[in-house]
């Protein structure tokens, strides 16, 4: 069946055109064509909606030769899903998409360069949804072509329409995947690699040809607002569901072509229950933490690469009491906190090469501390902010941060090196330390708070700093050890003029809490943050809903 052309349905009355000047067709025919969409719709009300049963199945698969299918799961039902091969002890991640027949195909490519003109000429400003205008734009030219088309086929050529124009090409499938945390291109014609939680480092079935991934990488920079090119052909940004970019283009940085990295942003953040659930720290350690950030004790959270430095410390900013002042400073949105009295502040790159415009970490935070704040989060130090951020310490402004260092003398060394050049005699000033690690566990490769620590001060005798080891986690028996009393605690201890029964009272109420929690799987951050909030107003109250077990409704009337 012959296809008709974009030319061919333009109303004899409405042409124009003399054909003399292409430019001015081509601008006539974008003039019809935006008479005729607003005069011509197909009623998406009356399209139906896909029913398996009725319309069949939209994807096939057969599990390759010499290959066995370990797992199979929906990251678009009913469109594509991700199958979980095996062979010689080595897993692959296979997606699976719709496939298309060459008639298909010819629709869509032609279906897809019109949208381009139509949608370009003001299709989505109207108050629809972008799916909305996609789909009514893309079903009137599938009227207008004359299309024989059977309901299945039209669904499999909307389906990569809508992944083509609203998502992110063939890397869709991937960011819809709750199992990845990375994604990363190398180059042209490798196979993308991924992070997976359940079967780690694993390659996919997915690569890229040379005008395809330059495309995808210039679109994914526009995506995050960011602009890239051969004389700037480096860009960190943040797409807008949050997660993190780093992309190069062509191959005078990158020799085997362009190349991009996806740290992928949960929507839903780690919490302090799920640390207890994933055992990275203990219930004591939580309570611990939540006693002395409420009381404003200052921290860092160190360790390597995806040791959980930021999950971390998002999850602990939870017990930042509700009414308190906030200021986060990051390169990229990483923290998400339920605190209306929150200031989210993220560095900006310079504007041209002469500098203009940027604004550091060490911009960011001087602002910060003219804005009176109770709390500051640092996504991370490593420069000359790092001064900066102690003299806040010092004078009383409750910090949290994180940083790059694999035990506590590595930390001591860093902080009073070049460049982040903290005096010695500041860092007497940090009340808690703690230590992250990525390691393996059984089969499993886990993270876990490899020792949380306490500076108590500087040796008159030797100069160095003194620590006191609170918690330390048992990689044999894969928990943790209480190794000592708290300095710090102790100090809310005397400054509320509490007994030490009252103090080990408050942290065995917290550890209640957060057991109960727990147990019964109430982990998302908005509801850990009510509970905050509720104990910080009525802890009776709180500590009752416990005991008859209806602290949903303690928190519907105190929250």
């Amino acid at each position: 069946m012959k296809i008709t052309k974009a030319e061919d349905i333009i109303p004899d009355a409405m042409s124009k055109s003399d054909g003399t000047n292409k430019n001015s067709k081509i601008s006539s025919f974008l003039e019809i064509i935006r008479f005729g969409i607003k005069q011509i719709r197909y009623p998406r009300a009356n399209f139906p909606e896909y029913d398996p049963e009725l319309h069949g199945s939209l994807v096939e698969f057969e599990v390759p030769a010499g290959f066995i299918e370990v797992e199979r799961y929906w990251v678009n039902e009913p469109y594509s899903f991700i199958c979980i091969l095996e062979r010689g002890n080595i897993h692959r991640y296979h997606l699976v998409e719709p496939m298309l027949t060459p008639y298909e195909k010819d629709i869509l490519e032609r279906v897809y360069d019109d949208l381009q003109d139509i949608l370009s000429l003001g299709g989505v400003n109207s108050g629809k949804d972008k799916e909305s205008v996609l789909m009514e734009n893309a079903l009137m030219l599938f009227n207008r072509y004359h299309a024989s088309l059977e309901l299945s086929s039209t669904y499999r050529i909307l389906y990569y329409l809508k992944r083509n124009f609203l998502g992110h090409d063939r890397i869709n499938s991937l960011m819809l995947d709750p199992h990845i945390e990375d994604i990363s291109c190398d180059g042209i014609e490798i196979p993308v690699f991924m992070y997976h939680t359940k079967y780690r480092n694993i390659k996919t079935n997915i690569s890229f040809a040379e005008e395809e991934l330059n495309s995808l990488v210039i679109k994914l920079c526009q995506k995050s607002g960011k602009h890239i090119s051969i004389s700037e052909p480096m860009v960190d940004a943040t797409l807008p569901d949050g997660s993190r970019l780093q992309a190069t283009l062509g191959k005078e940085i990158t020799t085997r072509g362009s190349s991009f990295t996806i740290r992928k942003f949960r929507g839903d953040p780690i919490t302090p229950i799920d640390l207890i659930n994933y055992n990275t720290c203990s219930i004591e350690m939580m309570a611990y933490f939540w006693l002395a950030i409420e009381n404003g004790d200052c921290a860092i959270f160190a360790g390597g690469t995806a040791s959980g430095k930021t999950s971390m410390l998002n999850a602990v900013s939870l017990f930042i009491p509700p009414l308190s002042k906030v200021v986060s400073i990051e390169d990229t949105r990483e923290l998400t906190l339920h605190h209306d009295n929150w200031i989210a502040g993220v560095t900006r790159k310079p504007l041209n090469v002469n500098s203009a415009g940027e604004v550091s970490m060490y911009d960011l935070l001087r602002s910060a501390l003219r804005q009176r704040p109770e709390y500051i989060l640092v996504g991370e130090i490593r420069g000359e902010e790092a001064l900066t951020l102690f003299q806040a310490i010092s004078t009383g402004h409750a910090t949290y941060s994180t940083m790059h260092a694999g035990d506590v003398q590595t930390v001591v060394n860093r902080l009073d090196s070049p460049p982040l050049n903290v005096p010695h005699v500041m860092l007497q000033s940090l009340d808690v330390l703690s230590i992250q690690v990525q390691t393996i566990v059984g089969d499993k490769r886990v993270r876990r708070t490899q020792s949380l620590v306490e500076f108590t001060g500087i040796d008159s005798k030797t100069g160095y700093i003194r620590i006191n080891e609170l918690y330390r986690w048992d990689p044999v028996k894969d928990t943790f050890i209480r190794a000592g009393d708290s300095y710090t605690l102790n100090k809310v201890m005397v400054s509320k003029g509490w007994s030490k029964d009252k103090l080990n009272e408050e942290l065995d109420r917290r550890a209640r809490i957060l057991k109960y929690l727990s147990d019964n799987n109430m982990r998302d951050y908005v509801r850990i943050s009510q509970v905050v909030q509720a104990y910080d107003a009525n802890p009776e109250d709180v500590l009752n809903a416990l005991e008859n077990d209806n602290l949903e409704e303690i928190l519907e009337r105190i929250v």
